[in-house]
């Protein structure tokens, strides 16, 4: 099976649509085709969505599946990295959704509207309860408006650090320029996760 082949069988496992398979390849590669991404892109699509549930897990239970399910999950992980959320478990994401929505799993959120009612909710969770700042203008640099950028921010202030070490101990975390913050998904992921668990770590012995 080509790699091509590959990657559109794990999406319709997914349930994605071809609106929400080029979101998740802008997302992970900055590039809206696969016939524009280089070979490791591709590997990097391809280890995304079966991050996102196209592999059955160790204890042979399905990820969640359904066009939003990716974005609710991901806002979902931000939330617990931010420290808000307990359980990262997809039960706990799916018993959120069902009281937002009435809907019982992502695989059967299907429109725009119903969807927006969790990601909305969670989104104004996080503001409201860790700092997140979503706003997006026109003149904002791309990696500004990245999701993993506006939840690391907010949990560096939660960590009570000074503002002006936040770009080099991002940078230092990937293995990056001091000054450069223009980091893939991927990347952000790492900084979150670290941020994360010195979070939780803080709030734990502040019990």
């Amino acid at each position: 099976m080509t790699i091509h082949r590959a990657i559109y069988a794990i999406s319709i496992k997914l349930g994605l649509d071809d609106e929400s398979r080029r979101t998740i390849y802008e997302r992970v590669t900055g590039k809206p085709t696969l016939t524009l991404m280089s070979e490791a892109e591709k590997d990097a699509v391809v280890a995304e969505f079966r991050r996102l549930g196209g592999d059955r897990r160790p204890d042979g239970r399905r990820k969640l599946s359904g066009p939003f399910a990716p974005k609710l999950q991901a806002l979902w992980i931000g939330a617990w990295n931010l420290g808000i959320v307990e359980n990262r478990d997809d039960k706990a994401l799916l018993a959120f959704v069902k009281r937002q929505t009435g809907i019982d799993h992502t695989r059967f959120l299907y429109y725009d509207d119903d969807a927006a009612k969790a990601i909305e909710a969670l989104k104004a969770w996080m503001a409201r309860e860790a700092g997140v700042d979503w706003r997006v203008h026109r003149d904002m640099p791309l990696w500004r408006q990245a999701e993993g950028y506006k939840i690391a921010v907010a949990q560096w202030a939660l960590l009570q650090q000074d503002p002006k070490d936040f770009v080099t101990v991002v940078s230092l975390l990937c293995d990056g320029q001091p000054d450069d913050l223009n980091l893939t998904r991927a990347e952000w992921i790492k900084v979150m996760n670290s941020l994360g668990g010195a979070l939780r770590k803080m709030k734990a012995e502040a019990r």
